[in-house]
């Protein structure tokens, strides 16, 4: 935090310099209406070190992932980073680095964003990956739209897995468009998808591992997407299960999203996180945001430069393809760095342990009287019935020290069916402790 108190004599100055007689004259441009008409009841001013100390104690009522047994997940998960990453994006070359419209002085961060482009490429076993966008859920939005530029259709249907933010964010661009269906909720694993494709679909939008937990073999919703004229959007909101699934590209999919937090990003709050998509190369054209390309100069030097950039809305405008054009780029470097780290080999051994602890985690969980596990196939989440309000739970086991998940009713507030719901995640770092204290502290609860 900067902390940069100005002086009358300092604001006069400042105000003559830019040539407005006041602060009333600098903001005349504003509506009336839309100025502040109400006294916001703050201190005019302290010194810096009682504002640091005030900060600090706002801080210290937080609780941090790592204080405890953590078992939250549901679109954001807590998984190590390790300290060669924050060191190398705080680099200088790096941090400052923002838009390479001029690739003869960006060939540091246009590279990044190639092998970025590549590796989820690879994990996601598409043609072509761009260079980010700002998180999952508007990355699912971006890909919706997507498909009805390629297909020429307008229906959309979301499953009953999907995510119910990502869900809401559909809605917004949309604005809750006649043409789009969102199918009730799956916790139980349920989903009748394929009935609601016909002739006029653009794409279904399949989440797998679901919001509940669930795997999903979508061979079938491919094919059957495919024989209808429609596409296929994957989303994946958990990118390490690509470690060990199936990746999208293998069984028929035509456009991949998915949030990349878990690699190199941890929890902060909601965000900045990391959105992908990859799609196949016929597609390319359509496909919002940044991309990178590897080229030759003049001299015959491999080189990297923005490509396709005529999609974009700083060269069309209002007729770009999205009126995204930019990306997360100090995301995406943390996320190519980590993955560049793990490597193959470690990537797949980072998701065996997922699963690993996971099945820990059900195993523990299933001899808990009044508690349901719903899932029959699972990566590193899981949803349980429990015999109480889910979410009166999840507070009591917050006040014994132990972040038990999320409640289903937190995300659907208005459907009553999911009230006993409660959605829970476990990764590398997940301890037999954390198992044990929750085991402990959950039966205690329910009894």
């Amino acid at each position: 935090m900067r902390y940069l108190p100005h002086s009358d004599a300092e604001r006069a100055e400042m105000l003559g310099v830019i040539g407005a007689s006041s602060i009333e004259a600098l903001f005349s441009a504003v509506p009336a209406k839309a100025l502040k008409t109400f006294d916001l009841n703050l201190p005019q001013h302290s010194p810096e070190y009682l504002v640091e100390a005030h900060m600090k104690a706002l801080a210290g009522k937080n609780r941090a992932g790592s204080d405890g047994p953590f078992f939250v997940g549901a679109g954001a998960y807590r998984h190590h980073v390790p300290a060669t990453v924050d060191h190398l994006i705080q680099r200088s070359e790096w941090l400052t680095a923002y838009t390479p419209y001029q690739p003869e002085i960006s060939q540091g961060t246009l590279q990044m964003l190639f092998e970025f482009q590549t590796q989820v490429a690879k994990i996601t076993s598409m043609d072509v990956a761009n260079a980010s966008l700002y998180d999952g859920s508007t990355g699912t939005a971006e890909a919706v739209l997507m498909a009805r530029r390629l297909t020429r259709r307008n229906k959309i249907v979301l499953s009953g897995g999907l995510h119910p933010h990502y869900r809401d964010v559909v809605r917004s661009y949309l604005k809750d468009d006649a043409d789009l269906e969102c199918l009730s909720a799956s916790p139980e694993g349920q989903g009748d998808i394929l009935d609601h494709i016909d002739e006029t679909t653009a794409a279904i939008v399949i989440q797998t591992p679901d919001f509940y937990g669930h795997l999903r073999n979508l061979k079938t919703a491919a094919d059957a997407a495919h024989a209808k004229g429609a596409l296929l959007i994957v989303v994946v909101t958990e990118i390490v299960s690509l470690g060990l699934l199936e990746s999208p590209g293998a069984y028929g999919a035509d456009i991949v999203v998915a949030e990349g937090q878990s690699i190199g990003n941890a929890l902060n709050f909601g965000g900045p996180y990391l959105g992908l998509m990859a799609t196949r190369k016929e597609f390319i054209r359509q496909m919002p945001g940044r991309l990178c390309g590897e080229t030759v100069d003049a001299d015959g030097q491999r080189g990297f430069v923005l490509t396709l950039s005529t999609r974009e809305q700083h060269i069309r405008r209002e007729k770009a393809t999205s009126n995204i054009c930019t990306n997360s780029g100090l995301c995406a470097l943390a996320f190519s760095i980590h993955m560049g780290l793990l490597g193959e080999a470690g990537f797949t051994k980072l998701a065996r342990l997922n699963h690993a602890r996971a099945c820990a985690l059900a195993d523990a969980l299933a001899g808990i009287p009044g508690v349901e596990l719903l899932n029959k196939t699972f990566f590193n989440e899981m949803t349980i019935r429990v015999a109480v309000p889910a979410a009166p739970l999840v507070e009591a086991l917050a006040a014994r020290g132990i972040l038990a998940g999320v409640p289903v009713s937190r995300l659907e507030p208005e459907n009553p069916n999911v009230a006993n719901l409660l959605v829970l995640a476990a990764t590398e770092l997940t301890t037999d402790e954390d198992i044990a204290a929750l085991v402990a502290a959950l039966t205690e609860e329910l009894a």
